[in-house]
């Protein structure tokens, strides 16, 4: 499988979004050529990862998950990104998370071989897809979730494909989205495991996300009634698995403070179950809907490790950037750059102006004066003051709102160093 995604895995092209006209350049050239967006190098709009940023919110959240007795499998769904899922794991994530069987096919080529699939996968169709692609890869340990017989019939017609004497399934329950809605739904679901030829039990898993409301109290009352439901389903799956080891796993990103509260003792009373957690984006952060859950998260405490509070607004550090240059100030108050909805996610709030260079100069205090108001496919329409001095050229560093639908429309990501230059490409994988 080819993990550059229609771009040559050993020379860069001029087709890639934020790479410079420089066809043909080997990849591992890319560090000595001293790339700096801030300085026009790049192609724009480009979107770049700091480096420093993510190592430093990978390793605050790798410590405060072992202070709090869970784990994590990032989601792998932010970035696609196989090498920075591998960067992940090697810092001490338990696995990785993937959504889909097409994310499982990159991750498992790129050589991971401990996943969550955190979905049903699916009908009998789908499964004999995932069974194909898991008979290929006989060692992975490979955990699916199911909320319905149905849901399961798909896994046990994957693990028959595949030939594997065991394939473990996690009873998701759920409200919002997917997942079990009653006791009922789990019991039958919990039965149609046990019935099944080649599955076992693996545990129990959630989303706390789906039931997020804009009313901050109700949210904590939804999530702590399903935080309830997941203890009370791990009873009924442990009453049927006895001796497994089992996982209880929900997402994690904006409240996993909350979910580690209420799962962890449950886990450790068990002695034999782990909690995996899924957080993705918040080792990117943002500024915006992170920023916002940061603060959330501030509110009821901050970050707990080891015995001493950390704020999370102040430790979690956005790590994506996005460059784009001034392309007309056509009147008055308004000045149009040249990104658009194409490259930057909107969904929870438009991009933030952050710094502004002239010929590599940063003009301070010159961002504070801009704000976006709209987006257009491929131009961003920027309120400016009636005293800043913003001029044709100048380039605008822009924060954003939302990994996760701001990452999958980029094909390559450039890691910059803590000068601002361009250490490599990280290209994506969504497909």
């Amino acid at each position: 499988m080819q993990f550059l995604s229609r771009w040559d895995s050993q020379r860069l092209s001029a087709t890639i979004r934020g790479i410079p006209l420089v066809d043909g350049l080997p990849v591992d050239e890319i560090a000595s050529q001293n790339w700096q967006p801030s300085r026009g190098d790049l192609a724009l709009p480009a979107l770049t990862l700091d480096e420093a940023a993510f190592a430093s919110n990978r390793d605050l959240f790798l410590r405060w998950c072992a202070s709090a007795g869970v784990a994590v499998a990032p989601h792998a769904k932010t970035p696609m990104s196989p090498e920075l899922a591998r960067s992940l794991r090697e810092a001490g994530a338990w696995g990785t998370t993937v959504a889909n069987i097409q994310q499982a096919a990159v991750l498992l080529a790129s050589g991971e071989r401990r996943l969550l699939l955190a979905n049903e996968i699916g009908g009998l169709a789908s499964g004999r897809r995932l069974g194909a692609l898991l008979g290929a890869y006989p060692d992975v340990e490979f955990h699916a979730f199911a909320d319905s017989p149905a849901a399961v019939a798909a896994l046990a017609e994957a693990a028959r494909i595949a030939g594997r004497s065991e394939l473990s399934v996690l009873i998701e329950l759920g409200a919002g989205r997917a997942g079990a809605r009653d006791r009922a739904a789990v019991e039958a679901t919990i039965a149609a495991v046990l019935a099944a030829d080649r599955l076992v039990l693996g545990g129990v898993a959630t989303y706390e996300g789906a039931v997020a409301t804009p009313d901050a109290d109700e949210t904590m009352r939804a999530i702590a009634a399903l935080m309830e439901r997941t203890v009370e389903t791990f009873a009924l799956v442990r009453t049927a698995a006895p001796q497994r080891p089992l996982i209880m796993s929900a997402g994690g990103s904006a409240y996993f403070d909350i979910v580690a509260q209420t799962l962890a003792p449950s886990a450790q009373a068990d002695g034999n179950a782990t909690v995996i957690l899924r957080s993705g984006a918040l080792f990117f952060a943002d500024h915006g809907i992170y920023a916002r859950a940061f603060a959330e998260l501030d509110r009821r405490g901050g970050l707990l490790i080891d015995g001493t509070r950390h704020s999370a607004v102040d430790n979690f550090r956005p790590a994506l950037t996005l460059w784009a240059e001034v392309l007309s100030r056509p009147e008055a108050g308004l000045a149009i750059a040249g990104f658009g909805m194409r490259d930057a996610s909107f969904d929870q709030g438009l991009p933030v102006p952050l710094r502004v260079f002239r010929d590599g100069v940063e003009q301070q205090g010159l961002a504070d004066q801009l704000a976006v108001t709209r987006l257009n496919d491929q131009h961003a329409f920027l309120s400016v003051a009636p005293e800043a001095a913003l001029a044709v050229g100048d380039i605008i560093a822009f924060g954003i709102s939302h990994p996760c639908t701001c990452l999958d429309r980029w094909r390559v990501i450039l890691a910059l160093d803590a000068d601002g230059v361009v250490t490599r490409a990280l290209p994506t994988q969504f497909g």
